[in-house]
C-alpha cells in the first residue's frame, strides 16, 4: 500500500508542489507555488492542510523564500529571510507544526556564512524535515497496530491521513498499518462540517487504498456509539499542549460521547505536534470566514444578516484521551513531558 505524496519541492521549477485539497474528490489537481505569497494563500485557502503537512509546507516555504530573495549580501539576505519566515509562520495560527517546520529550517541556515550556503542548507534541512515526517507517521502507525485486533470499526473525524502529512498519515496511518498487518478494519468517517474534510478527503484516501469506509453526518456519531457500531475513535491533532489536544472542531464532542459510551478515544500525533511550552491560554483558536457555514455548494444556507461562529478547532482535555499514539510509542495520560521534550530535542525540534 503506497500513500499519496501530498507536498514536495521541485528544484527545476523552483516551486513547492502540492495537491489542491479543495478540489478533491472530484478533481485531482497539483498546484505549483512559485512565490511565498502563493504558498501563504494555499495554506489559508486549505489547498494544503493538516498539521504535519503544514510543517512540511513551512519548511519548503523557507526554501522558496531563500530562492526568491534577491539580496546578495549575507546579513541583508538573512534579515529578509527572517521576515519571510515570520510571514509563513503567521499564515495559520493554531497548528504548531507550521512554525516547527519553519524553525527547523531557519536553525539550519543560521550557521551558513554565505547566501549560496544558506540556500543549500535550507533545502537540505527541509528535505530532512519532510523525510522525518514520513518516518514518524510510519513509526506511529506501527505502534498503533498493537491497539487494533481482528475485526474493528474505527470512527475518525476530519482528515488525518496522507493528505494531512507528507504521506501515510497519523490516524489513518494507524489504520493503514493495521490493515497491512492483517487486521480487518473498516472506517466510519464523520463528514466534518463545514468544509467536509472527512467526506471529501478521508473517504477519497481510503477508497483509493481499498479500505472500507462509510461517511456519516457528524451528529450521527453518538447514536452509532450507542448502537454498538463503533469500537474505537482515532483522531489526529493540530497541537498537543500539556493541558489539551487542539484538533478539528467536533473532536471534543466525540471525546465526550466516547467516554460516556466507554469507547476508547485515541489521539494519533507525532512528536512534532506536541508543544510543551504552551497552554490553552496562549494558543489562538482560528475562526474562519462566515461563508464557509453560510453557504454550501453555491446555495445560501444562512439568511443574510444572521451571525455565524465558525471556529476551526476545539480543545479536548487529556483526561478524555485513552492514549496518545506517537512515533515513540503509545502513551497513556498523564503524559511524561520530560520524555516528550527529550525525544523532541533528539530529533532536532
Amino acid at each position: 500500500m503506497k500513500a499519496v505524496e501530498t507536498i514536495s519541492w521541485d528544484d527545476d521549477e523552483v516551486s513547492v508542489t502540492l495537491i489542491d485539497q479543495t478540489r478533491l474528490p472530484e478533481h485531482f489537481r497539483l498546484v505549483r507555488c512559485r512565490s511565498v505569497d502563493r504558498l501563504i494563500s494555499a495554506i489559508r485557502r486549505l489547498e494544503v492542510r493538516g498539521a504535519p503537512a503544514l510543517g512540511v509546507a513551512g519548511a519548503y516555504g523557507v526554501v522558496l523564500a531563500s530562492r526568491k530573495i534577491r539580496e546578495k549580501e549575507h546579513s541583508r539576505f538573512m534579515r529578509a529571510l527572517w521576515v519571510e519566515a515570520g510571514r509563513i509562520t503567521g499564515a495559520r495560527p493554531t497548528a504548531v507544526n507550521l512554525s516547527t517546520g519553519v524553525d527547523f529550517v531557519m536553525r539550519a541556515v543560521e550557521e551558513a556564512h554565505s547566501v549560496p550556503a544558506a540556500r543549500a542548507d535550507a533545502l537540505h534541512a527541509a528535505r530532512e524535515f519532510a523525510s522525518a515526517d514520513a518516518r514518524a507517521c510510519h513509526e506511529l502507525g506501527s505502534h498503533g497496530t498493537s491497539l487494533i485486533r481482528g475485526r474493528t470499526t474505527v470512527l475518525t473525524h476530519c482528515n488525518a491521513g496522507a493528505l494531512a502529512c507528507s504521506e501515510w498519515g497519523t490516524a489513518l496511518g494507524v489504520v493503514r498499518s493495521a490493515v497491512e498487518s492483517g487486521a480487518e478494519v473498516q472506517v466510519i468517517a464523520c463528514e466534518t462540517r463545514p468544509l467536509l474534510q472527512g467526506a471529501r478527503l478521508t473517504a477519497w484516501e481510503l477508497q483509493r487504498d481499498g479500505i472500507p469506509v462509510t461517511v456519516i453526518p457528524d451528529s450521527s456519531a453518538a447514536f452509532l456509539m450507542r448502537r454498538g457500531e463503533i469500537d474505537m475513535v482515532i483522531v489526529g491533532a493540530d497541537r498537543v499542549t500539556p493541558d489539551a489536544v487542539f484538533n478539528k472542531i467536533g473532536t471534543y464532542m466525540h471525546a465526550v460521547s466516547a467516554r460516556y459510551h466507554e469507547i476508547p478515544f485515541f489521539v494519533a500525533a507525532p512528536l512534532s505536534t506536541f508543544d510543551p511550552g504552551r497552554s490553552t491560554d496562549n494558543v489562538t483558536i482560528e475562526e474562519r470566514d462566515r461563508n464557509e457555514v453560510a453557504s454550501c455548494g453555491g446555495a445560501v444556507t444562512v439568511p443574510d444578516g444572521v451571525d455565524v461562529r465558525n471556529y476551526a478547532f476545539d480543545l479536548t482535555p487529556h483526561d478524555l484521551v485513552t492514549a496518545f499514539i506517537t512515533d515513540v510509542g503509545v502513551m497513556k495520560p498523564p503524559v511524561d513531558w520530560k520524555q516528550i521534550e527529550a525525544a523532541r530535542r533528539a530529533r532536532g525540534m
